[in-house]
């Protein structure tokens, strides 16, 4: 990650008032947007839009076609091109032909992206922008910070001394003021204006119409004041019909702004009359920059099923704290990563795609169902593919598969950090290791992990089914006492627990890290250690190691030619289970018994990201801890990301820090003297958290707290 880059972050997470005001919209935006879509099948709807917009990115061509010609046949002139030099060169020849002096623009991502405004001015025409919030960072002399909300970084204050500066009068900070002033200066562009220039939300193959939604009534402006009006449309949006809109307008408004609906919704079909009743000129402009390749990328193609609502951004642990400033270049967020990587260069993609902490918050949220989280890995892998490892990351994955050697650094390791070791924790490290420690203490090594302690467990011989036991390198290294609790539970419930020397990582930092080659040797290693004994179930209780053995081992060996091992690779997945369902299983049918009627007081509970988002599992945890005499007292948020994300605390701790002094009030709010959670990653930020803060709350996995309520 460059070092300006990095300064940027830390600019931005120092920024009380962008933190400040991203933190509050985001708290909002979520109550919010549940109210609007009460008494909607979001499922149902967002499976509608994805399949939709799926068919039309799958028949590019046929749909630009048929719409090139019912625009046409309407009196639009329309215009198709791959080059952003071109679209620019044409636009301006249409602007000289009507000898155009001044514009007024919309708000359009496409024009964004093309640099539009720039080029234009360069030839001597005014351009003015019309939506307030693209106004506002037009006269900042700033780029969007968001592709709705494109000044959502801004106070009041600061609008009112630009505004200030703009009519030469000192404005107060008096929002209504502000708008009142806005209204004025905008009205004089609109009137004076030759050409008014829009992007489109939607563009319908079947009858050659635009759909423009607004809140603020300028696009209605700025197509039908001037003589003239150029359309600037991307491609994605394309749909095959007429009907297709409606499904887009559902959603959209609700996706983007939590309202139930846009205030203006245009459909232009065909020129329209201007102020002297002469028919106006249109012209639209189809514009693919390389849509169509990705459209023909396996990976990216889903890409093209957004609706442009920026839900993904408003959901996203890493943007409320960063801003689109640094979370993007044109486009912003996870969606704004891969569409920098395709619109512009794969490597202009390199350090923001370092900033996504695979939550998959967005994934659960957006509309069209994109799989954001995916897309970035990918984009990745061909990073990797491209650039080749880091020569630090290499020498790290190096030693963490090969068990041996890993198993005895961090004996080693466990020896030398004796002078930083303090009740268990690692509260300090010297020098430029310091980071490490800032807002969380580190567990300390365990003295005798998991793999050498497991021979000396006794179980009982009448066991009638086997599991086989992943533990992941947390619970195998750090926190053996959760395997252990795991072993109790699963003899109780007459099942016999075998541990495989030979497994290894599970992947999961390798393939979050691009280094696909890593984490395949990863699955093939853990796919024959783990079927090597005939059992029922391959338990976790890990939910990123268990989302590895059950959704990517296949995934990554597919990716990498090596489908001899997907048969194995798919056995496997059949098999894996994450703890608490399995338990939670076998308490159901009763074979897991735990003591009854007892009152143990409140705890709270954390969702892990994996556990709720990929296995959706968020009420067998709870229902197990009820069960066992607890009380689940919900904080906010609570299947907010913590910020671990697995090495991403170590790489990036001046992002995760704060996101983890979030969870920790959120938890203290709730007054519970114990916050559970079934990831041991999770386990280690929230307690390492807790130990800094030196409150006392007490951190513990689900299979702890069973394992202490299991009847005698």
């Amino acid at each position: 990650m460059k070092k300006e880059f990095r300064e940027s972050i830390g600019r931005a997470v120092g920024n009380a008032t962008l933190t400040g005001a991203l933190g509050k919209f985001s708290e909002a935006y979520k109550v919010n947007r549940a109210k609007a879509y009460e008494g909607i099948d979001f499922e149902a709807l967002r499976d509608t839009i994805a399949e939709r917009k799926s068919h039309a990115a799958a028949n590019l061509e046929l749909l630009a076609e048929t719409f090139a010609k019912n625009a046409t046949a309407l009196g639009a002139k329309v215009f198709r091109t791959n080059d952003p030099e071109q679209v620019k060169e044409y636009i301006l020849k249409v602007a000289k032909a009507h000898d155009v002096k001044s514009v007024v623009k919309s708000k359009s991502m496409a024009t964004e992206e093309i640099h539009l405004n720039a080029f234009l001015e360069k030839a001597g025409i005014a351009v003015g922008e019309t939506d307030l919030g693209e106004w506002i960072i037009q006269l900042a002399g700033q780029k969007p910070s968001h592709m709705v909300m494109p000044a959502i970084h801004m106070t009041k204050e600061e609008v009112a001394d630009l505004f200030s500066k703009e009519v030469d009068e000192r404005i107060e900070n008096d929002i209504p003021r502000l708008v009142k002033v806005a209204r004025k200066e905008l009205r004089a562009k609109f009137l004076a204006a030759d050409m008014g220039i829009s992007g489109a939300n939607i563009a319908v193959a079947e009858t050659g119409s635009l759909v423009l939604v607004t809140n603020e009534g300028n696009a209605r402006l700025v197509t039908t004041l001037p003589k003239v009006h150029v359309a600037l449309v991307g491609i994605e949006k394309l749909v095959e019909k007429f009907e297709d809109i409606v499904p887009i307008l559902t959603a959209l408004p609700r996706s983007a702004t939590a309202q139930l609906l846009t205030s203006y919704v245009s459909i232009i079909s065909g020129p329209t009359p201007a102020t002297d009743g002469a028919l106006k000129d249109l012209h639209i402009v189809l514009m693919d920059n390389r849509r169509s390749e990705m459209a023909n990328d396996p990976k990216f193609k889903q890409a093209l099923q957004c609706i442009r609502c920026g839900s993904c951004l408003n959901v996203c642990p890493i943007f409320r704290l960063v801003g689109g400033h640094v979370f993007g270049s044109i486009y912003t967020g996870g969606i704004g990563t891969i569409l920098t990587a395709w619109f512009e260069e794969l490597h202009n993609s390199e350090d923001i795609q370092g900033l996504c902490i695979q939550c998959g918050n967005c994934k659960e949220i957006c509309p069209g169902k994109l799989d954001i989280p995916e897309m970035i890995m990918e984009i990745r892998r061909r990073l990797v593919m491209e650039k080749g490892q880091p020569l630090a990351q290499k020498a790290i994955f190096g030693i963490v598969n090969n068990r041996s050697l890993f198993h005895g650094m961090l004996w080693a390791a466990s020896i030398a950090g004796k002078p930083f070791n303090s009740g268990g924790f690692i509260r300090h490290l010297p020098l430029f290791l310091s980071d490490l420690t800032d807002g969380r203490s580190l567990p300390a090594i365990a003295a005798k992990p998991f793999r050498d302690r497991f021979p000396t467990i006794q179980q009982p011989a009448d066991c009638r089914e086997t599991a086989v036991f992943f533990a992941g390198c947390l619970i195998d290294f750090a926190y053996p006492e959760m395997g252990e609790a795991l072993v109790r539970i699963m003899n109780k419930a007459g099942i016999r627990v075998v541990f495989p020397q030979a497994q290894t990582c599970c992947g999961a930092p390798a393939r979050y890290s691009g280094a696909y080659e890593v984490a395949g040797q990863n699955a093939v290693d853990n796919i024959q250690a783990l079927l090597a004994d005939t059992a029922e179930y391959v338990v976790s209780a890990c939910p990123t190691c268990t989302v590895a053995l059950a959704h990517e081992f296949g995934d990554t060996l597919e990716s990498l030619g090596h489908r001899e091992w997907l048969p194995q690779a798919t056995a496997l997945a059949e098999k894996t289970v994450d703890f608490s369902t399995l338990v939670k299983r076998l308490v159901d049918a009763g074979r897991l018994p735990l003591k009854e009627g007892q009152q143990l007081g409140a705890l709270t509970y954390h969702d892990s990201c994996h556990l709720k988002r990929t296995l959706r599992a968020t009420e067998p945890p709870r229902e197990l801890l009820k069960k066992a005499g607890y009380e689940v007292k919900e904080m906010f948020e609570c299947d907010m990301c913590c910020g671990m994300g697995g090495s991403y605390s170590l790489k990036l701790p001046e992002i995760s820090a704060p996101i983890l002094q979030r969870k920790l009030h959120n938890i203290k709010e709730t007054g519970a003297p114990v916050v559970a959670m079934d990831c041991p990653g999770c386990v280690m930020q929230i307690r390492g958290g807790f130990d800094q803060d030196r409150a006392d709350v007490k951190v513990k996995h689900t299979a702890e707290l069973l394992a202490e309520q299991l009847e005698s």
